[in-house]
């Protein structure tokens, strides 16, 4: 029986560690690629959340914001505010960013709880930095994001079209009030 519980117990903890990295992938969907030539200094700034995918992390969020600004150590950090319109509170968290290959690629990885990291991948910008789309992970996260409350119409079709291209199902997008 000990040997057993000698075996058992750094093959449970062994296959766990594996499961825990599994989940805090900073990977990006299969079809999805990262914007090429990033600027990150024109990415720092305010952004508004224009729409996203429902998950735990932002459920009953509206008024969401990301201020990204650039840390002492050269990583990002990352400041997420919304209003929880269920308990009627605002709700911060606060996190960082680093690049995953060089800063010329818009693939990151993120963390609000270290040391899960999470992907953050911009695959579609347009070329004055106003309008993002941004996949996470896998095809469980996508955010569309704007420097104003609102977004143009072509550039929402355009990045609907994208996403469904990767493999999003755009109708479960949640549209954010701003």
């Amino acid at each position: 029986m000990r040997k057993f519980i000698k075996i058992a117990i750094p093959v449970s903890l062994g296959i766990l560690g594996l499961v825990l990295l599994q989940n805090c992938s900073a990977g990006i969907p299969e079809k999805a690629s990262a914007v090429q030539n990033f600027e990150p200094e024109k990415y720092l700034g305010k952004w508004y959340e224009i729409a996203r995918f429902d998950y735990r992390f932002e459920k009953n969020m509206n008024q969401v914001t990301a201020t990204y600004s650039k840390n002492a150590d050269g990583t990002i950090k990352v400041d997420n505010k919304g209003y929880d319109y269920v308990e009627k509170e605002w709700k911060q968290s606060v996190g960082e960013a680093k690049f995953v290959n060089e800063e010329n690629e818009a693939r990151l990885k993120v963390s609000f709880f270290k040391p899960f990291w999470s992907g953050y991948n911009v695959i579609d910008l347009d070329e004055n930095y106003k309008y993002a789309l941004v996949a996470g992970k896998n095809l469980e996260y996508l955010w569309i994001l704007s420097r104003e409350k609102t977004i143009l119409d072509d550039i929402k079709s355009r990045f609907l079209e994208k996403a469904k291209s990767v493999g999003y199902d755009t109708s479960t997008l949640i549209w954010v009030e701003q």
